[in-house]
């Protein structure tokens, strides 16, 4: 079995793909670190490696937390399974 993403804790809001070739309707397989479990998720949208998936759905304004950090804030609506990056997260430093 493939893993697609990673996610290091139980807290984390998101996961990080680390495969190429993610495309949108794909249910992708993840490692939850913490606890060696193994997550599945249907991708919404083609995610390239390096980017987020959303674990849960994620309310705008919401903290986004990747690796048990504060990576900050959402600017919209995230549903499970969207990719997260720039264009829907902010940094809180301004």
């Amino acid at each position: 079995m493939e893993t697609h993403f990673l996610v290091h804790n139980k807290a984390d809001k998101v996961g990080v793909v680390v495969v190429e070739g993610i495309t949108a309707g794909e249910t992708l397989t993840g490692w939850l670190m913490e606890g060696d479990e193994t997550l599945e998720i249907k991708a919404n949208h083609d995610i390239p490696i390096g980017h987020k998936i959303a674990l849960d759905d994620i309310g705008n304004e919401d903290t986004i937390i990747e690796y048990e950090h504060d990576i900050g804030r959402a600017v919209a609506d995230i549903a499970k399974g969207d990719h997260v990056h720039v264009h829907n997260i902010k940094t809180k430093r301004w």
